[in-house]
């Protein structure tokens, strides 16, 4: 029987803070990163567009609160060039400053929940029934760079649940943004928008009105073999979204296994060291 890979781009998708399987990825480039100098011309730059990128950039960053689903595919290319796609549902709950949950499950029905609650980052993988928590004191934004900078997973759509999205968006090095239709097939009417960077080329879906939501995005990975694609559909959006006392605690399952914790610890002047802890 042929073998078909769900790897791609990065680390596996469900590395589980380097040592378990788990749902925190979002695709398969590096976010977060240290600030970039903008190199868009106004020549390359639809202002129309640009200015609907960051009304949806703004009003994200400044919503107290949202619940969402997020259907997302991937390509995984195989040896033989065969495009395989795999698919992921996300149920999402942030609740600003402090508390983020992220509910997984696969194509494959295998299923995770990711938890933070202000002091610690929870992972969980419900197939093996094992866990992993990391301290980690501050709010979602300090979660979401710790677990992409330092735990270096791929999370290229954690922007959007940071409160610094607009002025990243600002930063980016967007090479050329255009308006590219208004779309009727969503549940609202929505702009659709082409954005172009060095690395990357994207599509958003933007809901029009006064709650400007993304509604769908694709990411084609234009420098990487093949070209692959990353595809989201956003639904099920609430901006007040019924949270339960219990939402942000993880209260471990019967037999559940806490397995450690590995950090890689860059140091100055030498390569990044493997460092484990619970």
């Amino acid at each position: 029987m042929k073998h078909i890979s769900r790897l791609r781009l990065g680390r596996p998708f469900w590395a589980l803070f380097a040592v378990m399987a788990v749902v925190l990825t979002l695709g398969t480039t590096p976010v977060l990163a240290a600030a970039d100098t903008p190199t868009t011309t106004a020549a390359e730059q639809d202002p129309e567009a640009k200015a609907i990128l960051m009304k949806m950039a703004e009003f994200m960053a400044k919503a107290p609160a949202f619940s969402m689903t997020l259907r997302s595919g991937y390509d995984a290319i195989q040896e033989d060039g065969q495009y395989i796609e795999f698919g992921e549902q996300r149920h999402i709950l942030l609740n600003r400053p402090d508390q983020l949950r992220v509910e997984t499950e696969r194509s494959d029905g295998e299923q995770g929940l990711v938890l933070f609650n202000g002091k610690e980052i929870t992972a969980f993988k419900a197939d093996d029934n094992v866990f992993a928590q990391v301290e980690k004191p501050g709010t979602v934004d300090d979660a979401l760079v710790y677990l992409v900078r330092d735990l270096q997973f791929t999370f290229p759509l954690a922007r959007m649940l940071h409160s610094g999205f607009a002025q990243q968006m600002e930063k980016k090095k967007i090479t050329a943004i255009s308006y590219v239709e208004e779309n009727f097939l969503f549940d609202v009417v929505t702009d659709h928008l082409a954005i172009r960077t060095e690395d990357v080329d994207m599509q958003l879906w933007i809901a029009q009105g006064d709650k400007p939501l993304p509604r769908r995005v694709i990411l084609t990975y234009k420098n990487a073999p093949g070209q692959p694609q990353f595809r989201g559909d956003f639904t099920e959006w609430s901006l007040a979204p019924k949270i339960a006392a219990d939402s942000f605690t993880f209260t471990p399952p019967a037999g559940a296994e806490k397995v450690p914790v590995i950090v890689r610890v860059r140091q100055k002047g030498s390569i990044p060291v493997q460092k484990g802890g619970e």
